[in-house]
């Protein structure tokens, strides 16, 4: 077998998650031309996002499935297979159905990505190099979110047409192919971790169990505010576009300086003072108007910023024989419980509604009032989440994968 180039294998993979951030940042971009172009009403554009988030965790959890027989670089190729047949499909759509499916392909090459590329990164590393490069590879999400954000943003000003804001996508996802192409995948680094059956044995104990409902917890916490956050500031006298800047470029570098956060506090002591943190930026978000919107989103960036990749850490470090299945199943709850904790979100926006409009407020006070309302409710995730990691904090304080990760 050849010598790994762990150099290019992990570079290839933050290309690879940088095309996710690209297909998810650019398509937002572009929803009011694709609305305009082919006649499509809000709700037709909101079935169309959730093509991207069906995709995604389907392929996540077949990827872990077949992750071992299959193979990471024959996981990859389909995501790049996926991936180019999703913008070339979405550039030549012609209506409604066509963008429902390039859709559902880039969700789908998306997931395949996290599926191969989390678990191969964690056999190339361990220990405490493990999470920071778990983090620094899930630091090109937010920041490719900023950055496709902003390009698309610039593009649309200067009236560049949607269609070469996809070719944009292609960028990427060139240069991961070129970066696998010709390279050998390491081998799983625990015994056993190959065995599906191994696998599902490690996924019924009770840590991986309780993990599973931490990560869903996690998610929404992340996920859920980040949905209503603009909604609610821009009837707040903040800007949302600079919020949005400064979430995703702390909980970038955030996750770039992970190394050393993790070593000093351990992956338990990062999830509960995240989740303190996230608690203190969501109420802020709920109360504060105008300028202080801003240093609540800075608190609530560096509180979600390492939820993700020390999870998926936490899966790889503390229950090694779920293997790769274990880390697509963590990965594909947390993008499930966002899909299902949506409609519930909107139901709560509705209801306050209805009831300050009963109060006599309309307009911005009236999107203002309901939606910090909505986010108070919100503040009951990271709240849980808290008992929950205080909970693992004592659990996991004398475990074994706790003390080989303090001596790496």
């Amino acid at each position: 077998m050849k010598e790994l180039n762990k150099s290019a294998l992990f570079n290839g993979s933050c290309f690879a998650i940088l095309t996710t951030a690209f297909s998810f940042s650019i398509r937002a971009g572009i929803l009011p031309q694709l609305g305009q172009e082919f006649g499509l009403s809000a709700e037709q554009l909101g079935f169309i996002n959730s093509m991207w988030f069906l995709g995604m965790p389907i392929s996540m959890i077949i990827g872990g499935l077949v992750y071992h027989s299959f193979g990471p670089k024959n996981i990859m190729t389909v995501a790049f297979i996926a991936h180019t047949l999703g913008i070339v499909l979405t550039i030549y759509a012609s209506g409604y159905t066509g963008l429902l499916v390039s859709t559902l392909f880039i969700g789908f090459g998306n997931g395949c990505t996290e599926a191969a590329c989390n678990p191969m990164i964690a056999d190339m590393y361990s220990g405490n190099k493990m999470n920071k490069m778990l983090n620094r590879f899930h630091m090109w999400f937010p920041g490719g979110i900023l950055l496709g954000s902003l390009i698309s943003f610039v593009m649309t000003d200067f009236g560049i047409s949607w269609e070469n804001q996809m070719w944009l996508i292609m960028v990427p996802t060139v240069i991961y192919a070129v970066l696998f192409f010709g390279k050998s995948f390491p081998e799983p680094k625990v015994e056993g971790a190959n065995s599906l059956l191994e696998n599902f044995k490690a996924m019924i104990s009770p840590l991986y169990l309780f993990l599973f409902v931490c990560m869903s917890l996690t998610a929404i916490s992340e996920f859920g505010p980040n949905q209503w956050v603009s909604v609610v500031l821009s009837s707040s006298g903040a800007e949302p576009m600079i919020i949005l800047a400064l979430t995703t470029g702390l909980m970038a570098v955030g996750r770039y300086f992970a190394g050393p956060v993790v070593a000093n506090f351990g992956q338990t002591g990062v999830l509960l003072i995240s989740a303190l943190l996230a608690t203190i930026g969501i109420y802020m978000f709920s109360t504060v108007t105008g300028q202080m919107a801003y240093l609540a989103a800075v608190i609530f960036a560096i509180g979600i910023c390492y939820f993700w990749p020390v999870m998926v850490g936490a899966v790889a470090q503390r229950v090694p024989l779920s293997s790769a299945l274990g880390m697509s199943v963590i990965g594909g709850v947390g993008m499930f419980s966002t899909a299902i904790f949506q409609p519930i979100i909107g139901g709560w926006i509705d209801s306050s509604t209805a009831e300050n409009m009963s109060q006599g407020l309309s307009g911005e006070a009236l999107e203002l009032a309901a939606g910090q309302d909505t986010l108070q409710k919100m503040v009951i995730f990271p709240v849980i989440l808290i008992l929950l990691f205080t909970i693992l904090f004592f659990w996991q304080r004398n475990s074994t994968s706790t003390k080989e990760m303090l001596e790496q």
